[in-house]
């Protein structure tokens, strides 16, 4: 039985609402706090959204081996909390995990029977809309997310299981929770 499903998709695309909503639909999945460097937005919560630490504590984390896997996205560190992860396995839930492709195939390959589900933008240009949308981001930062998002299709397209483009939450919600249940959308 298939027990990790890694939702990967270029920013902009909606996983955040989309791992919401899943998690008030299943009640019995278990979704692991990502760790990160990054500063939270106005709306995230520590513990909720993330777990918020110093570039020195991740270090340390990471001297530490607390991370299933760890990467540098946009000038920040994100990681998978390991002990969260064999505890969901060792309560033999299903885990759901959020993060980027290069993340995604690296717990394949610890752990081959992951399932990996790509969500996609309808289109470009409401990706980028979606992204603008975002207090914060400088032009340069807004075109280092558009050509990383490039770089991250070309990853969902050939190596993820499932690929969804999101058009309507709710229809692309019910597709994850099938993946999660029955293995199809």
């Amino acid at each position: 039985m298939k027990k990790i499903f890694i939702i990967s998709a270029p920013s902009g695309t909606g996983k955040t609402t989309i791992i919401l909503k899943l998690k008030e639909r299943m009640k019995d999945i278990c979704v692991p706090i990502t760790y990160t460097t990054k500063n939270p937005r106005p709306e995230e919560t520590d513990g909720k959204d993330y777990h918020f630490v110093s570039r020195d504590t991740f270090s340390q984390m990471i001297k530490s081996n607390k991370f299933l896997e760890w990467a540098e996205v946009y000038n920040n560190f994100y990681g998978t909390p390991k002990d969260e992860v064999l505890k969901g396995i060792q309560e033999n839930k299903k885990i759901v995990l959020t993060i980027d492709t290069q993340g995604g195939l690296s717990i394949k390959k610890i752990f081959p029977e992951t399932v990996l589900i790509g969500l996609l933008p309808p289109s470009l240009l409401e990706q980028e809309k979606r992204i603008r949308k975002r207090n914060g981001l400088n032009e340069k930062e807004i075109r280092q997310r558009m050509v990383s998002a490039r770089e991250e299709r070309k990853t969902l397209m050939t190596k993820y299981d499932f690929r969804l483009i999101n058009v309507n939450i709710e229809r692309t919600l019910k597709k994850i929770v099938n993946i999660i249940t029955k293995g199809k959308k």
